[in-house]
């Protein structure tokens, strides 16, 4: 049997001991840097704009480049794969919690992607990103909840998941309002120009990557960074093609040639980088 003195030594040794335990756990939760250095975090903010002034939804006060008059009722999208290219010629991919980020003009709290990883430190020349999901990566099911599930594209179609759905209504040739989605995702190649199921030969996949325009910025330590990622809608539809409405209808998720020139427009200067 212990004496009670021994007692209050063995009870006042496990009380150090925790305390010791709990002293380097706190500390090391400060900062798992050994250096003491306090890691940069960055923040990006999405916008919509049309002709430098922000997006106004259901309303027909806008005009493309080919004529229509036209209004938006929500856009959706996904952007992947975003790197910080560094002077020293370092790359960072921001992977470290996701590394597909969706945005829904409907739903606010997607217009900010509060980046889970610790950014290095250095001048970062510029910044890109994949408009859409690369093949690789765009596999069906993969989301589960909405809103994300409910960006599927359809299986037959070439399964996976839109890279973006714009979708809103224009004033017709004979002066009608016709609802159209402007949406981009896999396309398809069709044996004889017939569009059906069993026509379908081959996919083509449509993602394409953006390079900022003057992205650069200097990330110093313990910096917590905030950039706007601006959407130019009006250039959807221009540069280099111009895109009507009238052309192509309502519907473009089996017309590859109306995808394409939404892709090949969306990489020239859709998006804008701010600071």
């Amino acid at each position: 049997m212990k004496t009670p003195n021994l007692l209050k030594l063995h009870f006042s040794y496990n009380i150090g001991i925790l305390a010791l335990v709990l002293f380097i756990i706190a500390s090391c939760s400060k900062n798992d840097d050994p250096s003491g250095a306090t890691p940069a975090k960055i923040n990006f903010h999405f916008t919509h704009f049309i002709k430098g002034i922000a997006l106004e939804y259901d309303t027909m006060k806008y005009i493309n480049a080919a004529g229509n008059h036209y209004l938006i009722n929500e856009i959706q999208y996904f952007i992947s794969d975003v790197k910080l290219h560094f002077e020293d010629g370092n790359t960072q991919l921001l992977d470290g919690w996701k590394e597909i980020h969706y945005v829904d003009t409907d739903i606010p709290e997607t217009h900010i992607w509060k980046v889970f990883d610790e950014i290095q430190t250095g001048v970062v020349e510029k910044v890109s990103f994949t408009f859409g999901i690369s093949e690789e990566k765009n596999n069906s099911l993969m989301f589960v909840n909405p809103p994300e599930r409910d960006m599927f594209w359809p299986e037959y179609l070439g399964g996976g998941y839109h890279y973006m759905k714009l979708n809103g209504k224009w004033i017709t040739n004979n002066g009608s309002v016709n609802p159209y989605n402007f949406h981009l995702g896999i396309g398809q190649i069709y044996a004889g120009g017939v569009i059906t199921p069993d026509s379908i030969t081959g996919f083509v996949q449509n993602y394409f990557k953006v390079e900022l325009p003057n992205s650069s910025f200097l990330v110093g330590e313990g910096n917590d960074l905030n950039f706007e990622i601006r959407m130019n809608i009006e250039n959807w539809f221009q540069n280099p093609h111009t895109y009507n409405h009238n052309d192509w209808g309502g519907d473009i998720m089996q017309q590859q040639d109306a995808m394409l020139i939404g892709c090949e427009n969306g990489k020239q200067d859709v998006f804008d980088f701010l600071k």
